[in-house]
């Protein structure tokens, strides 16, 4: 991804509209007894799209201002979604995605990891939190619901910052080449004019 200062608004704008779409909406749904979380989606996005440090950075801002609105333990959700916006860059750098379906499977999957660190973060600082089975099934709803997110959100996130991605850039250009090039061959080359030879008759 290249960034530049007006990628870096886009940016900015699409974690600021997620995080208030979070507090002002999907925190008041209940789907399958669980609440959807639309943050480590954006955060898995933008690590798609961008690349392990814009992955890390935006996991990072994401996640303090989610701790500083909802004044939880600052550093439990920036910890995490740094690390899932990390993991899903590097994988971006590593592998060609060329299926449509596997962002939504990495953002699921990711998203899973994400509410697993975050509870055993929580366990580990001694924050008081029920302990049973029913964690690891709203664990997996949590990543089921990122999967059916990303179906609409992915697609939205990729057309916002489309111009700052390197693959539809270059891909751009290679099919404004074909048709420059097939211009410039329709053009008519000068021709060639032969000196005639006149035959001279003679007359007996």
């Amino acid at each position: 991804m290249i960034v530049t200062w007006r990628i870096g608004v886009r940016i900015a704008l699409v974690m600021v509209v997620a995080v208030l779409l979070q507090l002002s909406f999907f925190s008041y749904l209940t789907l399958f007894g669980t609440t959807p979380n639309i943050i480590p989606l954006v955060a898995v996005t933008l690590g798609l799209l961008g690349g392990a440090m814009v992955g890390a950075i935006c996991g990072f801002a994401l996640g303090f201002v989610l701790d500083s609105t909802l004044l939880a333990t600052l550093g439990v959700s920036s910890l995490v979604l740094l690390a899932v916006g990390y993991l899903a860059g590097r994988y971006r750098e590593g592998t060609e995605i060329s299926n449509t379906l596997m962002p939504p499977l990495l953002i699921g999957v990711l998203t899973m990891a994400a509410s697993a660190g975050f509870s055993a973060i929580q366990l580990m600082l001694g924050v008081e939190t029920q302990v049973s089975l029913l964690i690891l099934r709203e664990i997996f709803v949590q990543g089921l619901l990122a999967f059916l997110l990303a179906i609409p959100f992915y697609p939205l996130i990729r057309r916002a910052l489309r111009p700052a991605i390197v693959d539809d850039v270059v891909a751009g250009r290679r099919m404004r080449t074909p048709i420059r090039s097939a211009a410039k061959g329709r053009r008519r080359r000068p021709r060639r004019r032969t000196p005639r030879i006149r035959r001279a008759s003679g007359i007996s």
